[in-house]
C-alpha cells in the first residue's frame, strides 16, 4: 500500500514521510486501524482510490474504501442488486437470489413499493436497507433467508362416521334441507 502511494503521490508522500522514522510510525499507525481487514480488500482499497483521487488518501478514507468493498463478501453492486429485487418472480424466497442481502433489502423495503412506486421513491429505500445489510455482512453476521414451509397438497384426515353424520346435518340445516 505504501508503495503504491509513494509511486502515485511521490510528492505528497514524501512531504508526509520526510524520513524512515516518520514511514515507521505510520506504518504501524495504518496497521492497527487496518488489520480488520483482508490484505485482499487493502490491495483493493489502495487501487481504487490510487486510480480515483488526485491527493494521498487518510486513513479514514482507507478505512472508508475497505468497508465498502462488498464484491469480496459476494454481494453485488447496489444498482445490480436493486434491479434483481425489482425484477424477480414471485414467490421471492424460492428466487435463486444472488446474495441472502438482495432478498432481505427487497423485502425491507417492500415488494409493493419496489414493483409499483417510481425508481426516485423505491431506490433511496432499497439502497439505505442494502446497504446496512452489507455492513452487517462485512462484519461477520451471516444472513438467512427464512423459508415458509409449504403446506401439503391435500390433508389426510379421516372423519368418524359419528363426525360424518353430525356435519352432514350441520350442512342440511344451513341449506334449510
Amino acid at each position: 500500500m505504501f508503495a503504491e502511494f509513494e509511486l502515485a503521490y511521490h510528492n505528497q508522500y514524501r512531504k508526509a514521510f520526510p524520513d524512515k522514522a516518520s514511514l515507521n510510525r505510520a506504518k504501524k499507525y495504518w496497521l492497527g486501524h487496518l488489520r480488520r481487514f483482508s490484505s485482499a480488500q487493502i490491495n483493493r482499497a489502495t487501487a481504487e482510490l490510487t486510480a480515483s483521487n488526485e491527493f494521498m488518501p487518510t486513513l479514514a478514507d482507507m478505512v472508508n474504501a475497505c468497508r465498502e468493498d462488498i464484491a469480496l463478501f459476494g454481494l453485488p453492486p447496489l444498482r445490480r442488486a436493486y434491479e434483481e429485487a425489482c425484477l424477480a418472480p414471485a414467490p421471492k424466497a424460492d428466487h435463486d437470489w444472488s446474495h441472502e442481502a438482495v432478498y432481505l433489502a427487497g423485502r425491507a423495503t417492500g415488494w409493493s413499493l419496489l414493483a409499483s412506486e417510481p425508481e426516485s421513491v423505491s431506490f433511496p429505500q432499497f439502497k439505505y436497507h442494502y446497504l446496512d445489510l452489507c455492513r452487517q455482512v462485512v462484519e461477520g453476521t451471516e444472513l438467512k433467508i427464512e423459508r415458509p414451509t409449504p403446506l401439503p397438497r391435500e390433508i389426510q384426515t379421516e372423519l368418524s362416521g359419528a363426525e360424518l353424520r353430525k356435519r352432514l346435518r350441520e350442512l342440511r340445516k344451513e341449506l334449510d334441507l
